[in-house]
């Protein structure tokens, strides 16, 4: 079980983004942050817990130091900080040399550059965080969307960890009630009945199991979708793609093959992280509208896109096809249609303003198909809420949804683990057995906050953090 570690070593970092910007923080984090602060700037008064001071930055130490920078030093003393330890946030100016000047002296006065993810996981081994919500905390820096951040916010408020606690707290009674039945047996404890057994391990699964549901929509939440945007030459996939973005991304001309090579560009959806692929027109040959040694050269550039266009066919998660309005359905298209046959997609009909109201649309194998206008935006609203819910499949966010492929394995391992001890229950196989896969369950749990994370878990989760935090 990992236990909270005592530190005696005080750590420094550069916790804002590298180059030039208006600010830039210097942290320290130790028993001796508080005194190497104080070698590092002139502080114009003593530092107080939770108190912000200006000091003066100088270029050198000792009698012939110079002014170059003006800092506001704010103290946070153990264990009322984020790391539980002496805390200190020099905030200077954010000019690379003035920070690396900071950093280097820390280092000359005995700090040692921090890992990445070291402050924060010294809050998780004091006990400050449990495992999810320090998870939260990179989700909150590497959010790309408004939805993403209000997520890893409400991880980071234990959202999650409320979810689990009590499955976790009733598992953890059941467990000692057996444990009394059998280590006591002869002190007249009462042996649980197969029936209670049964039905608290009943009551246990349901709230796992919905939690393991929310894992759907948390994971695309969490990692956004791709949605390939295929069809011939000429249908105006490129001004379809140049709507939904709501730029000028990709070039659109009346000539047919004009995008020759994928083009991406990510975008929010109702928050959901979405990575629109714009792909080069699929068809079989091509005109003879030019010469020989052109034709050529073109027929080799437009295979090679149209491969590169199949590839991302096959590798997203959502298909949006694009058939023209004023064109019959051709070869090419029916089998584009009968390959997502099964798969998330969808189907748009544009150019829509070029043909008359209520003019029937094709038969799209099946598919239900939707009139656009790239031209005139006919439709594109509709696109949006039909993509959205292709996406989501209807599902709406809520607190303390899974978004970690991690969280969801631990969450899966409980319920197996629950369904053997049910099982073995209903056999009416012997109590010290059913412990086993009730311990299990425990320690899939546990797993999930960080009690019994191996240490090399926990190293490769921190590691992934950004150094400085």
């Amino acid at each position: 079980m990992t236990m909270p570690k005592p530190t005696t070593d005080t750590i420094a970092a550069i916790s804002t983004p590298p180059g030039r910007g208006g600010i830039g923080i210097v942290r320290l984090s130790g028993p001796e942050a508080a005194s190497i602060a104080a070698q590092l700037v002139h502080l114009r008064q003593p530092l107080e817990h939770g108190r912000a001071h200006l000091a003066d930055v100088l270029d050198a130490a000792g009698d012939d130091a110079g002014r170059i920078d003006e800092a506001v030093v704010t103290f946070f003393g153990a264990p009322h900080s984020y790391t539980a330890e002496d805390l200190v946030e020099i905030a200077a100016h954010g000019s690379p040399v003035v920070l690396e000047l900071l950093l280097g002296r820390a280092l000359a006065l005995g700090a040692r550059l921090a890992e990445p993810g070291e402050f924060t996981q010294r809050a998780f081994l004091a006990g400050k965080l449990d495992l999810t919500q320090a998870e939260a905390v990179r989700d909150l820096i590497a959010a790309q969307t408004l939805t993403q951040a209000r997520q890893a916010a409400s991880q980071m408020g234990g959202a999650l960890s409320r979810r689990v606690v009590p499955v976790k707290q009733a598992l953890v009674e059941l467990i000692a009630q057996l444990e009394a039945g059998i280590d006591f047996a002869e002190d007249d404890v009462e042996v649980t009945p197969q029936a209670e057994i049964a039905r608290r391990i009943g009551e246990l699964t349901p709230p796992l199991t919905a939690l393991e549901a929310s894992f759907a929509l948390g994971r695309i939440v969490h990692d956004g979708l791709t949605l390939a945007i295929v069809g011939r030459p000429n249908v105006g996939k490129s001004s379809l793609f140049n709507r939904l973005v709501e730029r000028d991304r990709a070039i659109v001309t009346a000539t047919p093959g004009t995008t020759r090579d994928t083009v991406s560009e990510r975008i929010s959806l109702d928050g959901i992280p979405l990575e629109l692929v714009d792909t080069a027109g699929l068809r079989s040959g091509l005109g003879d509208e030019a010469g020989e040694g052109q034709r050529v050269h073109l027929q080799e550039a437009e295979q090679l896109g149209i491969r590169r266009s199949r590839e991302a066919l096959a590798d997203a998660a959502l298909v949006l096809i694009v058939l023209d309005a004023t064109e019959p359905l051709n070869d090419e298209e029916r089998r584009l249609l009968a390959a997502v046959v099964g798969r998330p997609a969808l189907v748009v009909v544009n150019k829509s303003d070029l043909i008359e109201p209520g003019h029937p649309l094709p038969d799209c194998a099946g598919m239900p198909a939707l009139a656009t206008s790239a031209l005139t935006g006919e439709g594109i609203p509709m696109l949006r809420e039909r993509i959205l819910a292709l996406a989501t499949g209807g599902a709406a966010a809520e607190p303390g949804m899974l978004t970690s492929l991690r969280h969801q394995q631990a969450i899966a391992a409980a319920i197996s683990a629950l369904a053997d001890a049910a099982r073995a229950n209903a056999a009416t196989i012997p109590h010290e057995m059913i412990l086993i896969d009730l311990y299990r369950a425990l320690w899939s749990l546990d797993s999930l906050t960080g009690q019994t994370t191996p240490d090399d878990i926990l190293n490769l989760i921190f590691s992934t953090f950004c150094i400085g935090k």
